[in-house]
């Protein structure tokens, strides 16, 4: 287990190991601290994008996934905490047991607005004077053509991922990171219930605030993601819905197994956000 305190240094109380040279710590020990300093910002910055892109995440996942020791990962919460850079969030039901913490840790929405994704209130007033000057039409005609090409864009990554909706939908996963989704697929449900599938994770949007005022963007969006994996998928929450992920349900039952293949595209937590969406008449 990696720890992040200062190279070189001893906790006050602790045995010695032998002499101290008092002269080389003189000499050295300025850049000794610069240099904990600089590993101390690198693993807060990878605590802070493991909860952006993983999140809720406990303490304790994030010390397993990232090597470092449960107290730095505290202490980096913390302080990312106090930076509003973080907060803490119900776990899902399924993904505690007995004894284990009710909460884990989501990105704020000052996070995201950090992460990359300018020019938003220029995109927002241009897409409002697209709809003012030729209509709704030709607004839901540039989702359309937004969500095309994201479609395009992912096509051959995800054919190349094979027939397996699971599969593709990780390979669908990391088109979107390099897009700057921070995306992933986690398997959910059992396999002996009747609706297993994988949930397609977006820890961040670049147009999150975009698709606040339009979420026609999400809708198309949602809809390229059916066509490309093959399968009806189902939008369960949205960051500008005001929650703390973008999730999409996908069913993981091979085409020939359905009955039928119809893609929802309902926008269903949008409605029932805690902040109110929609354009203003």
């Amino acid at each position: 287990m990696v720890s992040d305190e200062s190279p070189g240094r001893r906790p006050a109380g602790s045995p010695s190991e032998g002499p101290v040279d008092a002269s080389a710590d003189a000499t050295t020990g300025a850049p000794a601290q610069g240099a904990a300093a600089l590993a101390s910002r690198g693993t807060r910055e990878r605590v802070s994008r493991t909860v952006l892109t993983r999140g809720p995440v406990t303490a304790a996942q994030l010390s397993a996934e990232l090597g470092v020791t449960p107290a730095a990962v505290r202490r980096h919460l913390d302080a990312l905490a106090a930076d509003g850079l973080v907060r803490q969030a119900p776990l899902a039901a399924g993904s505690r047991g007995p004894g284990r913490p009710a909460r884990g840790w989501v990105a704020t929405e000052a996070a995201h607005a950090a992460e990359p994704g300018a020019y938003d209130d220029l995109a927002t007033a241009a897409l409002a004077a697209l709809e003012r000057e030729l209509g709704r039409g030709a607004l839901e005609r540039f989702a359309q053509a937004r969500a095309d090409e994201l479609e395009a864009r992912h096509r051959d990554q995800v054919e190349a991922a094979g027939t397996a909706p699971a599969a593709r939908a990780g390979a669908l996963a990391q088109g979107l990171t390099g897009d700057g989704y921070a995306a992933r697929a986690a398997v959910v449900g059992a396999r002996h219930t009747h609706q297993p599938g994988v949930q397609l994770c977006q820890g961040h949007c670049p147009v999150q605030s975009v698709a606040a005022r339009y979420p026609e963007l999400c809708e198309a969006e949602t809809a390229a993601f059916s066509r490309l994996l093959g399968v009806p998928v189902r939008r369960l929450a949205t960051l500008a819905a005001g929650h703390h992920a973008c999730t999409t349900h996908v069913t993981t039952a091979r085409p020939d197994e359905q009955t039928g293949h119809q893609t929802s595209t309902t926008h269903q937590t949008t409605r029932t956000a805690p902040t109110t969406q929609g354009r203003s008449a």
